[in-house]
């Protein structure tokens, strides 16, 4: 991966979108870990980490963050058509109701949060309107900060692996030094799934995560639950 210069603004507003403390409930979903560790498939490090890797390889983050991508482009433009066809395509594309669920009240609280905070982008909330996934308010905020997008998608999926492995050290539970080298160890993936996906044409998004989309649909049936997914 190429080296990416950011001002200090554009480096500050990344890691405000990128950092556990966004007011959009991120902590509280575990796309389905939570039913992988229920069911012993994910029991320790070295179980998460190869979820994480394969999620990353071939997972449905990989195409979040390519529609993110794509309401990036859209954003720059002021295209609200596109803003509205990635968002609904990605709405079909969710597997389950919880992790579609998840995305649309991530969404939500991001959109809201950034229309307070910068009222000039109202005009892109308007157009896309309500349900809004969160990839695509995500893409929105880092067009109308001009922020480099392979340092966006960079921090896109850092996040995400933030909080999954934070959910693990939880569910597992893991030390938390244990979750610090799980997090050092995937920066190398993080850096070639931002490659990967910015080189996807839009005929080539597809995902392979059954395991994910069944752990995901037994959620909601389980006894009991520390996460919403």
């Amino acid at each position: 991966m190429d080296t990416v210069t950011l001002t200090n603004s554009h480096l500050l507003c990344l890691l405000q979108l990128a950092s556990p403390a966004l007011p959009v409930g991120a902590y509280s979903y575990s796309e389905g870990l939570e039913t992988l560790v229920e069911n012993g498939t994910i029991n320790d490090q070295l179980t998460l980490q190869h979820w994480l890797e394969s999620e990353l390889r071939y997972g449905t983050i990989r195409l979040e963050a390519a529609v993110m991508v794509r309401a990036y482009q859209s954003a720059k433009v002021g295209d609200f058509k596109a803003l509205c066809y990635w968002n609904a395509w990605l709405s079909a594309a969710r597997e389950t109701e919880e992790l579609r669920a998840s995305s649309w009240q991530m969404g939500r609280s991001l959109i809201r949060l950034l229309t307070e905070l910068q009222p000039q982008t109202k005009c892109f909330a308007d157009a896309v309107g309500n349900p809004c996934n969160y990839a695509i308010a995500f893409g929105i905020a880092v067009a109308h900060w001009d922020i480099n997008i392979k340092a966006a998608l960079l921090g896109y999926l850092h996040s995400w692996v933030t909080n999954l492995i934070t959910g693990g050290v939880k569910l597992i539970p893991l030390g938390q030094t244990a979750g610090q080298q799980l997090l050092l160890f995937l920066q190398p993936l993080l850096t070639t799934a931002v490659e990967e996906v910015l080189s996807l044409e839009d005929d080539e998004l597809s995902c392979c995560s059954w395991g994910l989309s069944l752990a995901s649909m037994k959620h909601q049936t389980l006894y009991t639950r520390l996460f919403r997914s």
